[in-house]
């Protein structure tokens, strides 16, 4: 379902070995997929419920939790890397992102040395580092693009994230074009289907519409990121996946359909989407209806900052809560 025409990509968020053994490259193939994602959550799943690293696990005892799971991850997105190299090397994508330790979301230096270290580890160009879009993160995602380490900027909400994301990332791109230059990009990670989870109950006893707020927000910002006018800098639209039966299960990504942008999905979500029909982009969504969403929200007595902080919180104490929980079972 990767879309050239219009640059619009589809990236499967999923790490698990056996699957990167044998249906991952499948996707790839037949042109479905052109870049994967991970995140902690994932990786904590997968390597607490599959049996495809108990081997790797054993030949690791006496090494600390983090020393263990960094041994799993890197070969599991070094993995991923090889299948996607071809795609990434006919400038069709061909990303996959790993994250660098949630405890280090306000530590700047500290994000800088392990994305560097876990860049060099894997040694693949075709890594994206994903750091947090957090004060500490800004510069750090300035640093890495100075290096020629592409970045997935991760937990977006806000509006004011995306521009600060676009500032460290020009910063970054233009000092690495300044030194030589060669291929490095990045994306801004916006979440979306959050911002319903939260809301819709609340806004359903007020009588207005459910399952918008997430889109309206992740248009906006999209709108805000295209008048960047940079290549290299695109939208990457996650937490598309929808909980419970009230909503198709391709329900965001057909929703943010866009030009010149990324979604990341699940394999359920991707699964829906592939057999959705008819499908044609649905962003640039106008600013007038935009404003006027949120403007309804506020009148009716929602404080949206205070929603992106809530969720900001909210993401980073759960990558936290998986990793921790993660390094817990493998110790």
């Amino acid at each position: 379902m990767v879309n050239r025409d219009i640059r619009f990509s589809l990236w499967l968020d999923f790490v698990e070995r056996d699957y990167l053994k044998n249906e991952f490259s499948k996707w790839i193939e037949n042109g479905t997929i052109n870049g994967a994602t991970s995140n902690p959550a994932i990786f904590a799943s997968a390597i607490t419920t599959s049996p495809a690293y108990k081997e790797q696990l054993e030949s690791l005892a006496g090494k600390s939790a983090k020393d263990k799971y960094e041994a799993l991850a890197i070969e599991d997105i070094r993995s991923a890397a090889q299948a996607l190299r071809p795609s990434y090397d006919e400038g069709n994508d061909g990303y996959i992102s790993i994250e660098v330790d949630p405890f280090l979301s306000n530590d700047t230096q500290g994000t800088i040395e392990e994305g560097k270290r876990l860049f060099a580890a894997i040694g693949e160009p075709n890594v994206m580092v994903k750091v947090p879009a957090t004060n500490a993160g800004y510069e750090a995602m300035t640093v890495l693009l100075s290096t020629g380490i592409s970045v997935n900027a991760t937990l977006i909400f806000s509006p004011e994230q995306a521009k600060r994301c676009l500032k460290a990332m020009k910063i970054g791109l233009d000092n690495f074009e300044a030194d030589g230059g060669g291929r490095v990009e990045a994306v801004i990670s916006v979440f979306v289907s959050r911002f319903d989870r939260l809301l819709d109950t609340d806004l359903a006893q007020e009588g207005m519409d459910v399952s918008k707020t997430g889109i309206y927000n992740a248009a906006k910002i999209y709108n805000l990121i295209e008048k960047n006018h940079t290549p290299s800098i695109r939208t990457l639209f996650a937490s598309t996946g929808v909980k419970g039966d009230d909503l198709a299960a391709d329900y965001y990504m057909r929703e943010l359909l866009a030009s010149h942008s990324v979604n990341t999905a699940p394999l359920a979500t991707i699964e829906s989407f592939v057999k959705s029909k008819g499908l044609v982009p649905k962003l640039p969504m106008e600013e007038s209806e935009i404003n006027g969403y949120f403007t309804k929200l506020a009148d009716s007595g929602f404080d949206m900052n205070e929603v992106y902080a809530s969720l900001l919180k909210d993401g980073l104490e759960a990558f936290e809560q998986a990793f921790q929980e993660m390094l817990d079972s493998i110790k």
